[in-house]
């Protein structure tokens, strides 16, 4: 059986739905924290489990006949993350997992200034460790992540945000293809071990997200940098809490120093298509605004 977890989430959700073209429902299996949002998946044919990383006990049964294993990471941050998804991939070998997936990123590093990618590189070496073959999908930057600006953005005409750098923005639907396929049959070893970027071809800054912006709107959206301090003073003013803007300014002072400035062709490969830029992940939403 093919399990995924997280199956709820944005972008597990996604590579049920992909995976559902690939194999039979009778061959997949989800875990997932609440089983009654996944009732929608039940009645697809897909064998629905309760599974919790930051309770591990629970996901020998919810990792039961698992095949391989697809651990979509942690939503949560800090050391608690760490802990969360080494917990799910040692489920994923004591079920007997012949090939344990882990959604990594492309800057995943010990030495990263963006907070996740120590994260994800710890999983990367437990995996690494564990003496199964598996799978760490380096994602790209997902492009999602941009709903979180463009809100204020059209509202005022003006994104402002603190000094950035180039991203390579990822679209989830892209990253959902290339896990289901990893996840049903990666028979020419494309995606063994650590991948290379799974990301779109090129990258692109906030000034450059601006100017995107205003040709959706036909309007002109002007690109503003704000200092460190006066960016986290205004978000949390707004509402956002302190910490969490904390963490978010990590993101920022990563891109300037370059470390999403990374892409790679083989998302397209995988895919058999082109990847869909920010100019169409972003369309449908501005329309919505």
């Amino acid at each position: 059986m093919l399990i995924v977890t997280g199956a709820t989430g944005r972008l597990g959700a996604l590579i049920v739905d992909r995976l559902l073209a690939r194999v039979p429902a009778d061959r997949i299996g989800v875990s997932v924290r609440d089983v009654d949002k996944a009732a929608g998946l039940s009645t697809r044919g897909v064998r629905v489990r309760a599974g919790d990383f930051t309770e591990p006990g629970g996901l020998k049964h919810a990792f039961e006949d698992a095949e391989r294993v697809l651990v979509v990471s942690a939503s949560i941050r800090g050391e608690g993350a760490v802990a969360a998804n080494t917990a799910a991939i040692d489920a994923a070998k004591e079920a007997g997992a012949r090939r344990i997936l882990y959604t990594s990123h492309q800057a995943a590093s010990a030495t990263s200034r963006f907070l996740p990618q120590p994260v994800h590189a710890a999983a990367e070496e437990h995996l690494r460790r564990l003496g199964v073959p598996y799978t760490a999908l380096r994602n790209g930057f997902y492009t999602a992540t941009l709903e979180h600006y463009i809100g204020a953005a059209l509202a005022t005409g003006t994104l402002a945000v603190p000094q950035d750098g180039p991203f390579s923005w990822t679209a989830h639907e892209d990253l959902a293809e290339v896990a289901a396929a990893a996840l049903a049959d990666d028979a020419d070893g494309t995606l063994d071990g650590v991948t290379p970027p799974l990301t779109a071809p090129g990258t692109l800054d906030f000034a450059g997200v601006a100017e995107v912006l205003g040709r959706l709107t036909g309007r002109t959206l002007r690109h503003v940098v704000m200092g460190d301090e006066e960016w986290i003073a205004a978000v949390v003013a707004a509402g956002m809490p302190r910490p969490l803007a904390e963490f978010t300014l990590t993101m920022f002072t990563a891109a300037r120093a370059g470390e999403f400035d990374v892409t790679g062709p083989t998302l397209e490969s995988v895919i058999g298509r082109p990847a869909r830029t920010v100019e169409q992940v972003l369309a449908p939403l501005v329309g919505t605004r």
